[in-house]
């Protein structure tokens, strides 16, 4: 990962931009393709990491994209991909909504996301400060996410950063989706396990409930989520934790991290 450099105070020069795009769109189906586009990207904000995955419609993640250090590979890629990608605010947002676009990770986080055990144990231990995906759709009804990232000490991405790569993602999306297009069908061959919050003990509406705990969300936000009364979600929390037999969320995160 490189050291980042001085945020851009502009646009970068027309002539640079598109011969770094050109050069991209020349690379897509080559193996130049993702260090290209990220050159390119770094004309519009300077990034550190650029790392992809996709999702498939039955529950699984895939590798698209990621040339992490060894070293960082078993916390950024490995273990996202062994299931803490079921709390990541990016993955929720897209199964929702899988249409080509920019989405910012504050914009989409719930509103505890940052006191919940996924992000101490996991997304803090990256030391990602800020992050910025594209959303590509892909074959078989499954879609992938690139994302940009700053890393701690590094500053969040200013306004005009996130003005301009909001404003090249229809040319980042289309690109992607030409260069991955066919990856589930070359990825999909593995037996990565689907991955979900389960536990017989609890009701289908109590599993949605711990989801949304474990994702984040605050008792007012659940109660805005579910479409009840904040006592309601209260009463529901107490019932679980007794089923479950235990007394806090990081129990609960713990019991179902696996």
């Amino acid at each position: 990962m490189e050291s980042i450099s001085r945020p851009l105070a502009g646009d970068p020069p027309f002539a640079a931009w598109n011969a770094a795009i050109a050069t991209a769109a020349d690379a897509i189906g080559t193996r130049l393709f993702p260090g290209a586009l990220l050159a390119a990207l770094r004309l519009l904000a300077p990034v550190q990491m650029m790392n992809g995955f996709f999702y498939t419609p039955d529950g699984r993640a895939f590798d698209l994209y990621n040339e992490s250090p060894a070293a960082d590979r078993a916390l950024i890629v490995d273990r996202y991909l062994a299931g803490a990608f079921v709390l990541d605010p990016f993955h929720t947002a897209i199964m929702a909504d899988g249409r080509p676009r920019m989405i910012a990770m504050d914009a989409c986080a719930p509103d505890n996301f940052t006191q919940t055990e996924y992000y101490r144990l996991h997304y803090a231990a990256t030391r990602i400060v800020d992050e910025l995906g594209f959303v590509i759709p892909l074959a078989d009804r499954c879609v992938g996410v690139l994302s940009l990232s700053r890393l701690a000490p590094a500053p969040a991405f200013t306004t005009g950063e996130r003005e301009r790569l909001h404003a090249a993602a229809p040319i980042v999306c289309a690109f992607g989706h030409r260069h991955w297009f066919h990856a589930p069908a070359r990825r999909r061959e593995g037996v990565e396990p689907v991955a979900r919050i389960a536990d017989r003990r609890l009701t289908p509406r109590e599993i949605e409930i711990v989801t949304l705990i474990l994702k984040g969300h605050s008792t007012p936000s659940l109660a805005a989520v579910l479409g009840c009364a904040p006592n309601t979600v209260k009463v529901h929390r107490r019932r679980i934790y007794a089923k479950l037999a235990i007394s806090s969320q990081a129990e609960l995160f713990r019991l179902f991290w696996r």
